[in-house]
């Protein structure tokens, strides 16, 4: 038998009289009307604080969900040894996360104990669209010995590629969240909440923000691609998610590639890359694009009139049209052999303040899925080693994870194939 455990259950300010009285009633009146508006410190309305998304499902939510408005990507070093540490840690992880992407009211402790909420999204917790992702790193496995054998086939410590600066603080991690929601502050609430939860198993590393602008829908209900911090538009190309046989192909691990367990799951890879903003903004127009591959205006590659045009390179053999190192067609080649080279792409812009040298630290928080990490992102990036744009950018972080398959129901749990696969005995837990 195993333990026993159980389930988780403005002020006004005063004006300054010394005018006349006529200004000072003005003064006073204009202040009464401004008061029955929106304030400059009142929270921002929205009308979806109430999305939420499912955490369970044959597949992690996060991955084909639309993208909202903020991401973040959390690394942490795990702590959990044991068989049933590691259980301890996906259950209380699942707990949360469920309770996370619900929402709701937290409970209340005695007010001498530490509250069960930071408190920083109110008494009542919103689901906001939020959605957090879990996977694991290389080291997850290698540094457990009774785990080493069940390792998802291609899952590897992240190299540096040609143009990298890897700095070791922002690289790799044992567990990865990929955490998203409409509003940066309701991200980082689930990250306090985890780390408040937590703390014996699992230690935060590195952490990346980003976010994409928040567009209307264009006026025939069609929605326009976000654009980068180099002001392109970025993932014109991507598959599309709601295609669930394309993601059968592309994105979901098939079990006779990968231990059975795994099945359901996908590869992640997450890259920090540095915008060189400054030079890049000194850069003539035509050059810019030439780079892409695109016009800036409406994302529509040479040759085309609308962003979702398809380029013909076999008709432009000589890159007379587009260059033949231009970032597209470098990244996508569009033949028969190239499809399998597709991945999701799932990218958010990043802002980090000013750098040591009064540079602006801004840049991409690349993140994309795939079935086979070979076949995707490494495989891509071998074809983009040496392309122009790699004078304007600089990857600095990030790293390889293995995104575990979702858990079906809430008896069940993110991690739970795995432990079964290993021969684990699971703890039973009171009804």
């Amino acid at each position: 038998m195993g333990k026993d455990i159980d389930k988780f259950t403005t002020t006004r300010r005063s004006v300054l009289f010394g005018a006349g009285t006529a200004v000072v009633a003005g003064l006073t009146a204009a202040s009464a009307a401004q008061k029955q508006g929106e304030q400059v410190t009142d929270a921002p309305v929205s009308d979806k604080t109430q999305e939420r998304q499912s955490f369970y499902g044959v597949h992690q939510a996060g991955i084909v969900t639309p993208r909202p408005a903020a991401g973040m990507i959390a690394s942490f070093h795990v702590l959990a040894k044991t068989p049933e540490e590691v259980e301890r840690l996906f259950r209380t992880l699942s707990q949360r996360i469920d309770f996370l992407m619900k929402g709701g009211r937290p409970p209340e402790f005695d007010d001498k104990l530490p509250p069960s909420d930071s408190g920083i999204l109110g008494p009542v917790i919103p689901p906001d669209n939020l959605t957090i992702t879990v996977s694991l790193g290389s080291s997850f496995f290698d540094q457990r010995d009774w785990l080493i054998n069940h390792k998802p086939k291609q899952l590897s410590r992240m190299k540096a590629s040609r143009n990298d600066a890897l700095d070791a603080d922002l690289c790799h991690g044992d567990l990865s969240l990929q955490i998203c929601a409409n509003t940066p502050d309701t991200n980082i609430h689930a990250l306090r909440d985890i780390l408040k939860n937590l703390p014996d198993l699992m230690v935060l590393r590195w952490k990346q923000e980003g976010s994409v602008p928040v567009l209307p829908p264009k006026a025939d209900g069609t929605h326009e691609t976000a654009r980068n911090f180099l002001g392109f538009r970025d993932g014109t190309a991507n598959p599309d998610g709601n295609d669930a046989a394309l993601m059968d192909q592309l994105v979901w691990v098939r079990q006779s590639d990968e231990p059975s367990w795994a099945q359901a799951g996908t590869y992640q890879v997450v890259r920090i890359i540095r915008n060189f903003v400054e030079r890049w903004d000194r850069t003539p127009l035509a050059e810019q694009e030439a780079i892409i591959g695109r016009k800036k205006a409406n994302g529509a590659p040479f040759g085309g009139t609308a962003e979702f045009d398809v380029p013909d390179y076999s008709n432009d053999p000589e890159g007379k049209v587009t260059a033949l190192d231009a970032h597209i067609r470098l990244a996508n080649k569009r033949t028969k052999t190239s499809d399998e080279n597709r991945i999701l792409r799932r990218p958010f812009n990043y802002s980090n303040g000013v750098s040591k040298s009064g540079q602006l630290e801004q840049g991409l928080l690349f993140i994309c899925y795939q079935a086979d990490l070979e076949k995707g992102f490494i495989t891509v990036q071998r074809q983009l080693d040496g392309e122009p744009l790699e004078e304007y950018i600089k990857p600095i972080g990030g790293g390889f994870f293995f995104t575990l398959p979702g858990p079906a129901n809430e008896d069940d749990f993110v991690g739970r194939t795995l432990l079964e696969a290993s021969g684990h005995q699971m703890t039973r837990i009171k009804s």
